[in-house]
């Protein structure tokens, strides 16, 4: 896995270093100081993940990575707890850590990444992944890495993707049958969400591009461990 580090101060590059020294399936592609110079560097290059510090002299290091088109995944490093609900808030994101960390949870935070990694990788082998669904006698074809969640209601079930919902008799349990486990998982007695459309939790509720929806006490942790929450 490749990566690069985005770090003004010598010391915290330098730790950096020393943990992915560790790790003989981490290659570093690149150390920058500043976000001008990381800048450059996304115009010809990229890489698995990058170590970004939240303080850099030009931007802060959640401005640069907003202005990245296509980013890769992101590891946060700071002093500063402070911004981590707004990091969070990008998908891009996939941990926060805040200085001085150990390697154990500099280690967690690399395990993140190749687990996001694995599944996208999963994710685009089935993107095709279709299926066609009969309503009001017409076939309607869903494409499974399309669907944002499916809710139920009584005998009911209504397939939700960004651009149609489509609502014939049915059961949340035949779906869970057909879905792929790697992205779908049960939310609530009512709802079976995809993962990769899920924004942010707030609470007992779970945002799904624009549609907030309630996450069941029962469902619960199973959720949180499939999207590796670390707090």
């Amino acid at each position: 896995m490749t990566c690069i580090i985005i770090e003004d101060e010598i010391p915290a590059q330098n730790l950096l270093k020393n943990y992915l020294s560790k790790l003989p399936n981490m290659e570093l592609l690149g150390t920058f100081q500043s976000a001008i110079q990381a800048h450059n560097y996304f115009k010809t290059s990229t890489a698995d993940v990058v170590f970004l510090d939240v303080n850099l002299p030009d931007i802060s290091g959640i401005d640069f990575i907003k202005s990245v088109k296509d980013p890769p995944s992101i590891i946060m490093t700071t002093a500063y707890p402070d911004y981590a609900v707004s990091c969070f808030e990008l998908d891009t994101i996939v941990d926060y850590l805040v200085k001085p960390f150990g390697f154990d949870r500099f280690l967690k935070a690399i395990n993140k990444v190749e687990s996001r990694l694995d599944t996208n990788s999963d994710t685009k082998d089935m993107v095709e992944e279709s299926i066609f669904l009969n309503v009001d006698k017409t076939l309607h074809k869903i494409v499974l890495n399309d669907i944002l969640y499916l809710e139920s209601d009584r005998n009911y079930v209504t397939v939700v993707t960004k651009t149609q919902k489509l609502s014939y008799i049915d059961s949340l349990k035949n779906w869970i049958e057909k879905l792929p486990e790697q992205c779908f998982i049960q939310i609530h007695k009512s709802y079976i969400i995809n993962t990769n459309y899920v924004s942010k939790i707030s609470g007992n509720e779970i945002y799904m591009d624009a549609q907030r929806l309630p996450i069941g006490r029962s469902f619960k942790s199973c959720l949180l461990k499939k999207l590796r929450i670390i707090c």
